[in-house]
């Protein structure tokens, strides 16, 4: 079973300058329920079907499967999912043996960028770079599921 370990970051200072690539992504939602999402992304020029399992008790780790579908299936697909759609720039940053995903947000949820790093392993250890902040890997409100039904302009302070 594919296991996706990471730790989520809001992000504080300058990434893009740092960034080695980046891609603009769509995503739609079929169905997220407690513990369980479904999604389609359109990754640059391709398309991507994922199923997420709940996850452990320190928001850490959840079951994760992925795979790649044709471009023209994803973009059909993209019109089934329930409204809410995400709309970020993936910028990655190297970072030591790691990768440092940020997204930037468009839409409804324009202002909000967060990063993410993946790891092997639970305890692995890895550099935080000097653009990260909070880390907010155990707060649910910056899962992508979440934000389509909870937009980040509608937050109050």
């Amino acid at each position: 079973m594919a296991i996706e370990i990471e730790h989520k970051f809001l992000v504080v200072g300058d990434y893009k300058s740092k960034a080695y690539e980046h891609n603009y992504i769509e995503q739609g939602y079929f169905a997220t329920a407690p513990g369980v999402t479904v999604r389609v992304r359109i990754y640059g020029d391709k398309g991507f079907l994922t199923i997420k399992g709940p996850s452990d008790t320190k928001g850490l780790g959840r079951s994760e499967f992925e795979y790649e579908i044709p471009i023209a299936d994803a973009k059909e697909m993209m019109k089934l999912c329930r409204p809410g759609r995400i709309q970020k720039e993936r910028w990655l940053v190297k970072n030591g043996k790691h990768t440092v995903e940020v997204d930037e947000f468009f839409g409804e949820n324009e202002g909000l960028v967060v990063a993410e790093i993946e790891l092997a392993y639970e305890n692995e250890p890895f550099e935080i770079p000097d653009f990260l902040g909070e880390d907010v890997t155990e707060d649910r409100r910056y899962r992508n599921s979440y934000l389509t039904t909870h937009p980040y302009k509608s937050w109050q302070d």
